[in-house]
């Protein structure tokens, strides 16, 4: 059986440090869950993770066993907002934010089966916030990303350029949310050697 990796097949995932590019995105479906505050610090943020990953796991092998139809299991992203964007470029107050974590899921998932895996993941001590994991599809349509290396907190400036510089310049202007796709688990490598794909949905001038 054939081991699907959706990282090396989709374009969407495919980024350079230091160069920012235009792609237009189709509708994608992912396991979501919500949040709000600090990662760093706030629980809700550890909690959310505890959920979201079982589930996707306890897929992906319906997937294989079910299907016949194996896959890597997708990278963690995170959807970012706030009340004042800027928030994202200056002071960074994390505490202020909003999110969706989520991680991508084969077209061939159902809902059906994104049900089933949400209750095998809570057959035994289920994580607190598993009943907030959903299938959802996400649209964003035109955006530009780049990637980022090295520590989240470091993003400012490459977020600066993007959102201050690449974006007007191209006679486009944001809107939705702030992307992020972390290539490298930040749970197991070191800050310095992060790999993070940074995405902003836009629209024409």
């Amino acid at each position: 059986m054939t081991k699907i990796d959706l990282k090396q097949t989709l374009d969407s995932y495919q980024a350079k440090s230091g160069q920012f590019r235009v792609l237009d995105m189709p509708p994608m479906r992912y396991l979501m869950i919500d949040g709000h505050g600090d990662p760093n610090s706030s629980p809700v943020f550890a909690e959310a993770l505890q959920a979201l990953y079982p589930v996707a796991y306890k897929l992906k092998f319906a997937s294989k066993l079910e299907l016949e139809r194996d896959y890597v299991v997708m990278p963690l992203e995170g959807l970012w907002w706030a009340e004042d964007m800027a928030t994202f470029t200056t002071a960074r107050d994390k505490s202020t934010w909003d999110w969706t974590m989520m991680t991508l899921v084969p077209e061939w998932i159902t809902a059906d089966m994104a049900d089933a895996a949400v209750a095998k993941a809570g057959a035994k001590n289920p994580p607190p916030r598993l009943d907030d994991v959903r299938l959802e599809s996400l649209d964003e349509g035109r955006c530009v990303q780049t990637l980022h290396l090295g520590s989240f907190d470091d993003e400012a400036e490459t977020l600066e350029r993007m959102h201050h510089e690449f974006i007007p310049a191209s006679d486009l202007k944001m809107t939705g949310k702030h992307h992020e796709i972390y290539l490298s688990d930040f749970r197991k490598v070191e800050p310095a050697k992060l790999r993070t794909i940074l995405r902003q949905p836009v629209t024409a001038e």
